[in-house]
């Protein structure tokens, strides 16, 4: 017996006190739903309307369960909007994982960005690289990764990719940071500083690949995971890195310039398991592109020629200092 559906035609017809009217309210022929009635009135074992005379009323037991009935079918409604909600992934918790490298301005953007769409969604944030993301999502132990490309793990859905162009990171006082523009061969000899292998195994094998095919064998190949790290062997002399230009923006000793004919993009994307993935990946999946598209835009040609910076120069190695408004001798 679907007991709320006969619950539901007992509320109107206590509502209507007329078996005609409650029938037009539901949309429904008149005999069906006095079979509907009776039938509840069988399985609770009382009569609910007194239909002796003329007009129809409620026994007590039909006004006993009138405020029942209402109760219930409100518990109803909120449980399957509850339920609605949890489908749509707008309830429940979200185990996401961004890399270690993620800004704090574009973290901040995603965590504001996930609040305004789902207000009732914990999110539990883990800083883990592309590797790490990619084994716990196999091993369902994350819903939903930020992964640098490209991903060796199968079984993955991936949300759309913002493609940022990689560039050279170097002192601003170093020869190569007067050129507007830098071939990866003329950084033959240099170290090139970059995140382990291990970290994300299919980005640093493609990176070494795109070098040695136009000519950069670096002399040797350095780790840094951290940013901080990375800026410091930079700051040392006789090595490079390859990265994004919103990683330069971090450190105004740091110069960024593009790399000619633009041979490396970095893309990212979101990913989660193609199988019972959670249903709030793919709402993170949109937004976290719209934030890195906003973090990476890609520099226009006419930006790269001039000889404006977007950030201050505080500090140049033997030179003396520059005021917001001056603009450093490269």
């Amino acid at each position: 017996m679907d007991l709320l559906r006969h619950l539901r035609h007992f509320v109107v017809v206590a509502r209507e006190l007329h078996f005609g009217r409650a029938a037009e309210v539901l949309g429904m022929a008149q005999p069906p739903l006095s079979q509907s009635i009776q039938r509840l009135e069988r399985e609770l074992g009382a009569t609910l309307f007194d239909r002796s005379q003329r007009r129809v009323r409620l026994t007590t037991a039909g006004q006993l369960l009138l405020g029942e009935a209402d109760e219930l079918l409100a518990g109803e409604r909120r449980l399957r909007n509850l339920v609605d909600q949890v489908r749509r992934g707008a309830l429940g918790v979200l185990r996401a994982g961004v890399p270690p490298e993620t800004p704090a301005v574009t973290l901040r953007a995603l965590l504001d960005g996930l609040a305004a769409q789902a207000p009732g969604l914990d999110l539990d944030l883990h800083e883990l690289t592309s590797a790490e993301q990619g084994r716990m999502l196999a091993e369902g132990r994350l819903d939903v990764g930020l992964l640098h490309h490209p991903v060796e793990e199968a079984g993955l859905r991936f949300g759309p990719a913002v493609e940022a162009p990689v560039g050279v990171l170097l002192p601003r006082t170093a020869p190569a940071a007067r050129a507007r523009e830098v071939q990866l061969a003329d950084l033959a000899g240099l170290d090139l500083i970059t995140a382990p292998p291990a970290t994300a195994p299919g980005w640093h094998g493609h990176l070494l690949a795109v070098c040695h095919r136009h000519g950069f064998v670096p002399a040797r190949v350095r780790p840094a995971r951290n940013p901080e790290f990375l800026f410091g062997l930079l700051l040392a002399g006789g090595a490079v890195a390859l990265e994004p230009e919103s990683v330069a923006r971090r450190e105004a000793r740091i110069a960024w310039r593009p790399l000619v004919g633009t041979p490396l993009v970095k893309r990212t994307s979101a990913a989660w398991p193609a199988r019972a993935g959670h249903p709030a990946a793919p709402m993170f999946g949109q937004l976290a592109a719209e934030v890195l598209a906003i973090a990476e835009p890609v520099p226009a040609t006419a930006a790269l020629a001039s000889s404006a910076r977007p950030w201050p120069v505080l500090f140049e190695a033997g030179q003396g200092g520059h005021g917001p408004g001056q603009q450093p001798q490269v």
